[in-house]
């Protein structure tokens, strides 16, 4: 499984025709406390950059792009509980939407870890 960033702050990890997406740890730091998610169905299409997500935080609404295109297969049922693992766990059970992908060749203008964070440090 590979893991691929985008200048927004997403995440993807993608294992063949499938993908899991979230927010990075530094997306959540800007954000601060998130205090509700509003995820996509199942069964939605979603378009390379165009709006798949919102997250709420005390400071602010944000919203979060899809990656890749592609059909949401699940969201995450755990921040409807507990939208904290934003928060507390970004990049592992922070998890947003998992969705299969449309158009693999998308992926290539994603960046790996070692350039995010580089981006990550230009700001």
């Amino acid at each position: 499984m590979s893991r691929l960033y985008t200048q927004d702050h997403e995440w993807i990890d993608v294992a063949g025709g499938e993908a899991t997406v979230g927010i990075t740890d530094y997306a959540q730091g800007q954000l601060g406390d998130v205090v509700f998610v509003d995820l996509p169905d199942a069964g939605r299409a979603v378009t390379k950059g165009g709006e798949a997500a919102v997250v709420e935080s005390v400071k602010a609404a944000s919203d979060v792009y899809a990656p890749v295109s592609g059909t949401v297969t699940e969201s995450n049922p755990a921040l409807a509980d507990d939208p904290s693992l934003v928060n507390s766990a970004p990049e592992a059970d922070g998890w947003f939407f998992k969705l299969t992908l449309s158009d693999a060749s998308e992926l290539d203008g994603l960046m790996d870890k070692a350039a995010y964070d580089a981006f990550v440090a230009s700001l």
